[in-house]
């Protein structure tokens, strides 16, 4: 029964005058038995303020087996990133990966589905045993299992197919930049090698790349997830000079395979102290840069913004930690 005398839910947020909607991005039509049904169409909402006073939206890709939501709300009911950038003038674009959150998933169109994500994982993922004394900032403590039953309810199967399901994502993503026009990509965990692939497909339209804490080291072998197996991605880069296989990536030589598509393109990772996922971005960004793109590593910690782990994009001090982003997209458009 609900305790009548509290106040209603909504009215600790206040009211904001913004510009808001949702459109679909189609996927393809496939013909099964004898139908017709559309494979792996992608849901995106956007909201601006009544008044941009940026060049580019910022388009945000959430992680692997999670969904857009993880940009609006905290754990803990704040404000989540989305909110915060439109607070600083952005139009965001918040989508839902293909087969994940809103867009809809079946296997006879997109193929088999991966495992289902378990506690376990959550917790090795969020509540790292190595990092325990140092990992301050995640929004509820580790027994309370009221409030790890609503997080891991978003949380759902990724396509088993990992080259398969990269490419989708970077086809969509592609199409919604063409609608759109030219955007900032903001990703999370393992949608990070599906911006390289967007910026590979779309080199005119993504002005910039910040993946916080992105899918790696290159050539991973991911539980539960698969392999990156051409260094960067799981599906293919176009290299210069062109190769045919991922054992020709896998065999190259450093700074051998360049990528034309992202040269000079500003590529930032932001890492926080605690995370098991930290230590995968220094590799990536020495591969971007050997291949051609503008590429760089934010550490939290290097900025005096300590006990983070991999959620930080909604951790307890998520409004502190953004603070480096807004002033990396600061610098991209200044230097523009």
């Amino acid at each position: 029964m609900s305790d009548k005398t509290s106040p209603p839910f909504w009215q600790a947020n206040p009211a904001r005058a913004v510009r808001q909607g949702q459109f679909w991005i189609p996927g393809d039509r496939v013909q099964v038995k004898g139908q017709t049904y559309q494979r792996g169409p992608l849901f995106a909402q956007w909201e601006a303020p009544e008044e941009v006073s940026h060049p580019w939206p910022v388009v945000l890709v959430h992680g692997g087996g999670f969904q857009g939501t993880e940009w609006l709300t905290t754990p803990d009911g704040r404000p989540g990133w989305g909110q915060r950038l439109v607070e600083q003038g952005y139009a965001v674009v918040i989508v839902d990966r293909p087969g994940q959150g809103r867009s809809p998933f079946h296997p006879e169109t997109m193929g088999a589905m991966g495992p289902p994500f378990s506690y376990e994982g959550g917790r090795k993922i969020y509540f790292p045993a190595d990092a325990e004394d140092r990992h301050t900032q995640w929004p509820f403590n580790a027994d309370d299992e009221a409030a790890m039953d609503s997080f891991i309810a978003g949380y759902g199967p990724l396509p088993a197919d990992l080259a398969y399901s990269e490419a989708m994502e970077a086809d969509r993503l592609a199409a919604l930049l063409d609608r759109i026009g030219p955007a900032l990509l903001l990703t999370h965990s393992a949608s990070g090698p599906v911006g390289w692939l967007v910026a590979d497909r779309r080199p005119n339209l993504v002005k910039a790349i910040l993946a916080v804490e992105p899918m790696g080291p290159p050539f991973a072998d991911i539980p539960n997830i698969g392999k990156l197996a051409w260094g960067l991605t799981a599906a293919a880069l176009n290299f210069e000079p062109p190769i045919s296989s991922p054992e020709e990536a896998e065999q190259a030589a450093p700074g051998a395979l360049r990528l034309p598509n992202l040269a000079g393109l500003p590529i930032a990772a932001l890492v926080g102290e605690t995370s098991s996922f930290a230590p995968a971005s220094p590799p990536i960004i020495d591969r971007l840069k050997a291949a051609g793109a503008a590429a760089e590593l934010i550490r939290l910690t290097d900025l005096g913004i300590s006990g983070n782990g991999h959620g930080l994009i909604y951790e307890k001090n998520s409004d502190e930690a953004l603070q480096p982003v807004l002033k990396w997209f600061a610098q991209v458009e200044a230097e523009a």
